[in-house]
């Protein structure tokens, strides 16, 4: 069932904020960003410290993306997940996903309340490739 439910929400969600992307080629976040770009996903860097990634104009926050978001994946520690949960409810975004070792239960809570998908403790990108192989 949640293999079917992490199809649905990759086939159907194109724009992705990566909030934590890093321009380093050596980090998971760039390694997925790059992934998803390859696999025609917009993705758009959430990173106060970076002005570009992979081609792409970052910003601070979410709250200063100008477009859509449908997918907000995480790459910050887990402390920092209620203030982007906050983030996320705020601009409408569809899906909160929270890479590998990243959870918060609280904060998983509310989104859920607010009408958010939540994906907990899983790679976007190995979660593509087992999806659609």
């Amino acid at each position: 069932m949640k293999n079917d439910m992490i199809a649905h929400i990759l086939r159907t969600n194109k724009t992705i904020a990566i909030v934590g992307l890093s321009s380093k080629p050596e980090r998971a976040s760039y390694q997925v960003a790059a992934y998803l770009q390859r696999h025609g996903y917009r993705i758009i860097p959430v990173n106060p410290r970076e002005t570009h990634v992979l081609g792409e104009q970052a910003y601070a926050t979410l709250r200063d993306v100008p477009l859509a978001i449908d997918i907000v994946d995480v790459f910050r520690e887990s402390s920092a997940v209620p203030e982007i949960v906050a983030e996320t409810i705020a601009i409408g975004a569809k899906v909160l996903w929270l890479q590998l070792e990243i959870y918060h239960a609280e904060a998983e809570a509310q989104a859920q309340a607010a009408g958010i998908t939540v994906v907990s403790d899983v790679c976007i990108k190995i979660a593509h490739a087992d999806v659609t192989a």
